[in-house]
Formats: structure tokens, C-alpha cells, sequence
């Protein structure tokens, strides 16, 4: 009996007769995965033990990928590891950047960060113009960002803010 395999980004089809079965599970399987990325977005991240550079340290990254307006894919990097392209080195830092969505709304913009592990009274969020810097930090986990929201007309006294379970909601009123 002959087979044909085709390997294409981690699909493989056998198109003996098992294998037309096993193919047809596999592409309904892919097409599921498709529409859910289409719906939610795909994340990954990991988690790196960095002890032998210091005790405690962890490596944290991460990506997000979304489907934006017009169907073009959006990707968001996150954590403490990153590329510095000038050098060609990749940097690790003890300051993690969450991970952020902004929904610029009719009445408000509303930002959305993760970041568990620390607790409201160490967050410091701070609007200057049309840029929102966040930070926390506990005695274990460092956060930073800075958001650009394409809206200079935003004024502090129209912020708040509140955590709860590790997220970070932001609202401001335009």
C-alpha cells in the first residue's frame, strides 16, 4: 500500500484509508482552532527560572496575536525578555510588561492590564497627555507600561481605576 504524507506547519495527512479519516479529524480540528484565533486571539507565554543570574528571578515572556479591524493580525509582545535589536542580544529585565488591551469606547477609553501578584496600593497609574504609565511592584513582581491613546483631550480627573484578581481596569472619560 502507498502512502503520501504532507507535512505543513505540524499537519500531517496519511491518504491511506485510515489516514483520509484521521486527515478530515485534523483539518475540522484546524478550522476550529482558525475561528476561535478569528474570535479570542491566540496567547503563549512561558516562564524561564533565571537563578543563576539572581536569586528569584524568573524570565517571563510571551505574545498575543488578534484579529484587528479590516481581519489584519495585531501581535503584542509581553514580560521581561527582550529583544534588543541594535545589539542583537536579547535582555532580561526584573520589570515585567503586562499584558494590555485598550478599547477606545464612545464615552471613555478602557484599559485592561494583567498583572497578578501585586496589590492595589503598590499600583501607580499616571496620565500625562495623551500617554497612561502604569507601574506595580511588590517585593516579588515588577510591572511597567506606557500606553499611547491617540486622544490628547483626556483630562486625570476623569481616571479611575480598579483591581481585582490580578486585573487592572482603567477607565478614562472623554
Amino acid at each position: 500500500m502507498t502512502e503520501k504524507k504532507k507535512k505543513d506547519k505540524g499537519i500531517h495527512i496519511d491518504l491511506g484509508l485510515g489516514g483520509i479519516f484521521e486527515g478530515i479529524e485534523k483539518l475540522v480540528d484546524l478550522a476550529s482552532e482558525l475561528k476561535d484565533i478569528e474570535q479570542n486571539g491566540i496567547s503563549k507565554e512561558g516562564e524561564i527560572n533565571l537563578d543563576g543570574l539572581k536569586k528569584g528571578m524568573k524570565g517571563v515572556y510571551g505574545f498575543t496575536v488578534k484579529s484587528a479591524i479590516g481581519g489584519k493580525p495585531v501581535v503584542q509582545s509581553f514580560g521581561n525578555i527582550k529583544k534588543n535589536t541594535e545589539k542583537g542580544t536579547t535582555d532580561i529585565d526584573e520589570i515585567r510588561e503586562p499584558i494590555t488591551d485598550v478599547f477606545d469606547e464612545e464615552k471613555k477609553i478602557c484599559i485592561i492590564m494583567e498583572m497578578p501578584g501585586v496589590s492595589k496600593k503598590g499600583i501607580n497609574v499616571e496620565l500625562k497627555g495623551d500617554i497612561l504609565e502604569v507601574s506595580a511592584e511588590t517585593n516579588r513582581k515588577k510591572y511597567s507600561k506606557e500606553v499611547l491613546l491617540n486622544n490628547k483631550n483626556l483630562k486625570k480627573d476623569n481616571l479611575t481605576y480598579q483591581y481585582k484578581n490580578g486585573i487592572l481596569e482603567i477607565n478614562i472619560k472623554k
